[in-house]
């Protein structure tokens, strides 16, 4: 039973409440999930609960039909997102723990650190205590593996996780590891999960071998129960009939406990499958099920590996698997979480959710985009700098560019291409007006359009549409099923749907995301109405260069660019263009896009946008552009940063 608690009660009415319960034979717990404080009462009490929502204070009282009543979603609808260090766990990014199965050396989880971390893993993993089924059979290295993987995590600036297998382990383990893990076997040994979970730490919960959803979900109410707020669920295979494989992973196990239950779930695909080379397809087919992340075994030589050396990847393979994620991810609706591999706290300065600036230092202002709650370019942002950024939305695209020009902002994210439409030439125009605007980072997001309406519309009933022009367009062929709807343009998908629930409006729908549906609180009433579903938008993160320089989001990670875009014009005379492609084609420069467009005002003159591979030697392309503004007009460099792959 869940008791939600006025906002300005007073701690005499709350302490009343605790006492009330606690009288009937509940044990209680105080807890903050959202905006709401609430009090927990679990346990075979008896109360009335008419009696109890009268007393002061006592806003309204929630009786659940599950016995996880701390982790079902009738105490919490929204997504838990769980934060251990500087990264988070859930929402709209996938994140990556890897690491050996055991620490063995120094060298051994120094090395692995560093080169699952140049994968992009954010959280490093590894056994310091190893529960074997052999007596025989290596037990790990203890509290000095533990000190060993801690110094790998804080200099590659990584949180680390490891299991815990014995209460007695447990004050001596705290202030070490930043995350505890529950193994499969300890699951129901209910004494450790009541002691993890009463050191408020972040805990991974491994599902039993054995143990079917609801177990599970009753062991991580132990955890929260005992005091944490913070557990992640982590499917890892259960055992049946087959052989083949280690165990059977249980990919319906994903979306069914993520409809149950608030909290994150994870998969393990290495002890899922136990195989080598069957944990990537395992690990892909995780993330399609709606997996919030994985945790992967990778050891640098696998083969002399002391523990489980048959389903570690090697640093190659676990490098081609997160290209793999990243490339999947934008169609689930994901971003792969990036974190930068040096750590501000570390250099004394606050972390910030915005930027870090051309000094490597960290701002706090908002992150502007335009439109209203709930549009695309909001979407694109909170992949990229987190859910809980701040933003602020402007009413244009220029708007944004101002703001970023002013410094009111940190950065600003803007469309600049879509698969099916092409190019938004209104920011590359702006580009252009904007020379100290440059693009420090690029997200592909995705574009799943829904028809919006009032709670109390049907489909039958409207007789109007709203939605950018593009929308429409790549809405055809379901609109065309509705000829007699009238259409109504609008600046932007996410104002539509506003103006319907200004006006209140109930024979109005829009077309747009289901996340502007959910910021003003409308009905969604037919989702996927696209009428292509390879459907994405690129989206650019914008900065104002401070000298020769622009900031980097630390989100997108300390990686090196990867990518560089610029516009130029050639002179008329036979060849320019050859010319000054050939200066990119000798230096075994890739061109990955390449676009004319017409110059304002100079009939017959065209400007060519173009995008290029960045080699792996500076210098090289410093070459290439300095020969290439010899070569070339009205050259300008829009900047370098991390594509998305």
């Amino acid at each position: 039973m869940i008791v939600i608690l006025s906002k300005d009660i007073s701690p005499h009415d709350k302490e009343m409440a605790r006492i009330y319960l606690k009288d009937r034979g509940f044990s209680v717990r105080e807890q903050n999930f959202g905006d709401d404080a609430i009090i927990g009462a679990i346990g075979k009490g008896v109360v009335d609960i008419r009696e109890l929502g009268l007393l002061p204070g006592v806003e309204r009282v929630a009786a659940t039909s599950k016995p996880y009543e701390l982790a079902s979603r009738e105490t919490q609808s929204e997504d838990t997102i769980v934060t251990v260090g500087a990264v988070k766990i859930g929402g709209s990014r996938i994140t990556v723990i890897a690491g050996p199965c055991a620490v063995e050396s120094r060298e051994q989880i120094r090395e692995t650190a560093e080169r699952v971390r140049e994968s992009g893993a954010v959280i490093l993993r590894g056994g310091a205590y190893k529960p074997r089924t052999s007596p025989y059979a290596f037990q790990g290295l203890g509290m000095k593996g533990l000190e060993f993987m801690k110094e790998a995590g804080e200099a590659l600036n990584m949180p680390i996780v490891t299991e815990i297998v014995s209460t007695e382990l447990a004050d001596q383990m705290k202030d070490l590891t930043d995350m505890f893990q529950i193994g499969a076997r300890n699951m129901q040994n209910f004494e450790l999960l009541k002691k993890v979970g009463s050191l408020g730490k972040p805990v991974l919960l491994k599902r039993g071998s054995s143990a079917t959803m609801e177990e599970w979900l009753m062991a991580a109410e132990y955890l929260l129960a005992s005091g944490t707020k913070d557990v992640v669920l982590c499917e890892r295979g259960i055992r049946t009939f087959e052989t083949y494989t280690r165990n059977t992973l249980d990919i319906s196990a994903i979306p069914v406990v993520k409809d149950l239950c608030h909290l994150p779930v994870i998969v393990d695909p290495s002890h899922a499958v136990g195989i080598r080379n069957k944990v990537a397809p395992a690990a892909l087919a995780a993330i399609a099920a709606g997996a919030d992340g994985l945790t992967v075994e990778v050891h640098p030589k696998p083969d002399a590996a002391l523990s489980d050396g048959m389903q570690s990847l090697y640093p190659e393979q676990f490098e081609r698997l997160m290209r793999d994620i990243e490339a999947l991810a934008p169609v689930v609706g994901k971003e792969l979480l990036r974190t930068p591999k040096t750590s501000v706290a570390a250099a004394g300065r606050p972390a910030a959710s915005g930027v870090l600036d051309a000094q490597g230092k960290p701002d706090n202002l908002p992150i502007a985009f335009s439109g209203e709650s709930g549009a695309y370019a909001e979407q694109a942002l909170m992949r990229v700098f987190g859910d809980d950024a701040r933003r602020v939305s402007l009413p244009s695209f220029k708007a944004v560019f101002d703001a970023a020009l002013e410094g009111s902002v940190s950065a600003g994210v803007i469309p600049i291409e879509n698969s099916l439409a092409g190019s938004i030439h209104e920011n590359y125009d702006l580009f252009l007006r904007y020379p100290d605007i440059a693009i420090v980072g690029e997200l592909k997001l995705r574009i799943m359009h829904c028809l919006i309406a009032d709670e109390r519309a049907a489909i039958d009933g409207i007789s109007i549409v709203r939605s950018h022009p593009q929308g429409f367009d790549q809405c055809r062929e379901f609109l065309n099923k509705h000829p007699d709807w009238q259409l109504e343009p609008y600046a932007n998908t996410a104002s539509a749907v506003a103006s319907i629930a200004r006006e209140g409006a109930v024979k109005v729908a829009a077309i747009a995301g289901e996340a502007a549906a959910k910021a003003f609180g409308l009905k969604t009433l037919k989702t996927g109405i696209e009428t292509n579903p390879q459907n994405y938008t690129r989206f650019a993160i914008i900065a104002r260069k401070a000298g020769d320089k622009a900031p980097v989001p630390p989100s997108l990670g300390s990686d090196q660019p990867n990518k560089a875009s610029l516009v130029f014009s050639v002179p008329d005379e036979p060849g320019s263009l050859f010319t000054c492609l050939k200066i990119l084609s000798d230096k075994g420069i890739n061109l990955s896009k390449l676009e004319s467009r017409p110059i304002q005002g100079r009939p017959w003159e065209y400007l060519f946008y173009i995008d290029v591979t960045l080699p792996q030697n500076a210098d090289v392309f410093n070459s290439a552009i300095e020969e290439l503004k010899a070569k070339a007009k009205d050259f300008h460099f829009l900047g370098t940063y991390r594509a998305a792959r």
